[in-house]
């Protein structure tokens, strides 16, 4: 399933697990130049999630998720987890 936003609308956006736990926020998009395709998502992620001990690791305080988790982009982004790697 294709999955279409307006790249400055995803900027804020929360970011959610299929099970519910809000990973953090929208900060950026990586992008190929190529294609046009958005390949990974930057967040800044809430301290209490289950990411935040990775943003400390990956430094900057932000990590990068892969845009193939992405399920539903409506008033929050959907994630599933297991496509996570954590």
């Amino acid at each position: 399933m294709v999955k279409y936003a307006i790249a400055k609308q995803l900027a804020g956006k929360r970011i959610i697990t299929t099970d519910g736990e809000e990973l953090g926020r929208i900060v950026d998009l990586y992008m190929n130049e190529l294609s046009g395709k958005i390949e990974r998502v930057i967040i800044e992620p809430n301290p209490d999630s289950s990411l935040a001990s990775r943003a400390d690791q990956e430094g900057g305080g932000l990590i990068t998720i892969p845009y193939a988790s992405v399920l539903d982009v409506k008033d929050v982004m959907v994630v599933d987890r297991r496509e996570l790697g954590n």
